[in-house]
Protein backbone atom coordinates (compact mmCIF):
# COMPACT_ATOMS: atom_id res chain seq x y z
CA UNK A 1 0.00 0.00 0.00
CA UNK A 2 2.94 1.95 0.94
CA UNK A 3 3.76 1.81 -2.87
CA UNK A 4 1.01 3.03 -4.38
CA UNK A 5 1.03 6.56 -3.43
CA UNK A 6 3.84 7.62 -4.84
CA UNK A 7 2.59 5.82 -7.93
CA UNK A 8 -0.17 7.53 -7.92
CA UNK A 9 1.88 10.85 -7.66
CA UNK A 10 3.85 10.62 -10.28
CA UNK A 11 0.98 9.95 -12.90
CA UNK A 12 -0.33 13.18 -11.22
CA UNK A 13 2.38 15.28 -12.24
CA UNK A 14 2.52 13.58 -15.73
CA UNK A 15 -1.33 14.26 -16.02
CA UNK A 16 -0.70 17.98 -14.68
CA UNK A 17 2.50 18.15 -16.77
CA UNK A 18 0.63 17.06 -19.99
CA UNK A 19 -1.99 19.40 -19.61
CA UNK A 20 -0.31 22.55 -18.73
CA UNK A 21 2.49 22.09 -21.33
CA UNK A 22 2.11 19.47 -23.94
CA UNK A 23 -1.35 19.40 -24.73
CA UNK A 24 -1.26 23.62 -25.16
CA UNK A 25 1.95 23.80 -27.50
CA UNK A 26 0.27 20.73 -29.60
CA UNK A 27 -2.62 23.06 -30.21
CA UNK A 28 -0.38 25.82 -31.23
CA UNK A 29 1.86 23.96 -33.96
CA UNK A 30 -1.09 22.65 -35.21
CA UNK A 31 -2.76 25.72 -36.04
CA UNK A 32 0.29 26.84 -37.69
CA UNK A 33 0.63 24.13 -39.82
CA UNK A 34 -2.87 24.66 -40.88
CA UNK A 35 -2.40 28.72 -41.35
CA UNK A 36 0.82 26.91 -43.67
CA UNK A 37 -1.31 25.23 -45.33
CA UNK A 38 -4.17 27.15 -46.30
CA UNK A 39 -1.82 30.27 -47.41
CA UNK A 40 -2.90 31.67 -50.97
CA UNK A 41 -1.94 34.13 -53.26
CA UNK A 42 -3.03 37.32 -52.51
CA UNK A 43 -2.54 36.86 -48.40
CA UNK A 44 -1.34 40.02 -46.60
CA UNK A 45 1.54 38.53 -44.41
CA UNK A 46 3.83 38.55 -41.66
CA UNK A 47 7.11 37.15 -41.97
CA UNK A 48 9.05 35.87 -38.56
CA UNK A 49 11.28 38.57 -39.49
CA UNK A 50 8.89 41.42 -39.17
CA UNK A 51 8.72 41.59 -43.00
CA UNK A 52 5.09 42.59 -43.81
CA UNK A 53 3.59 41.95 -47.60
CA UNK A 54 1.41 40.13 -50.09
CA UNK A 55 1.61 37.01 -51.35
CA UNK A 56 3.01 36.94 -55.12
CA UNK A 57 3.22 33.82 -55.75
CA UNK A 58 3.12 30.33 -54.00
CA UNK A 59 4.48 26.29 -54.12
CA UNK A 60 4.82 23.36 -52.15
CA UNK A 61 7.78 24.53 -50.22
CA UNK A 62 8.35 28.62 -51.09
CA UNK A 63 6.45 31.56 -51.14
CA UNK A 64 7.69 35.16 -53.43
CA UNK A 65 6.07 38.37 -51.61
CA UNK A 66 5.88 41.59 -53.05
CA UNK A 67 6.89 43.99 -50.51
CA UNK A 68 6.93 46.74 -52.37
CA UNK A 69 6.54 48.70 -55.64
CA UNK A 70 7.47 45.52 -56.82
CA UNK A 71 10.03 44.29 -55.14
CA UNK A 72 9.54 40.55 -54.47
CA UNK A 73 11.07 38.23 -52.13
CA UNK A 74 10.81 34.27 -51.78
CA UNK A 75 10.48 32.97 -48.69
CA UNK A 76 10.41 29.25 -47.01
CA UNK A 77 6.55 28.66 -46.32
CA UNK A 78 7.66 28.25 -42.66
CA UNK A 79 8.76 31.75 -42.47
CA UNK A 80 5.25 33.25 -42.61
CA UNK A 81 4.17 34.10 -38.76
CA UNK A 82 0.45 35.87 -39.19
CA UNK A 83 -2.12 36.08 -42.10
CA UNK A 84 -3.29 39.84 -41.76
CA UNK A 85 -6.20 40.24 -44.23
CA UNK A 86 -9.03 42.41 -43.73
CA UNK A 87 -12.13 40.22 -44.04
Amino acid sequence: MELAQPIIMLVLMFAIFYFLLIRPQQKRQRKIQEMHTALQKGDKIVTIGGIHGTIDAIDENRIVVDVSNGTKLTFDRQAVRDVINQD
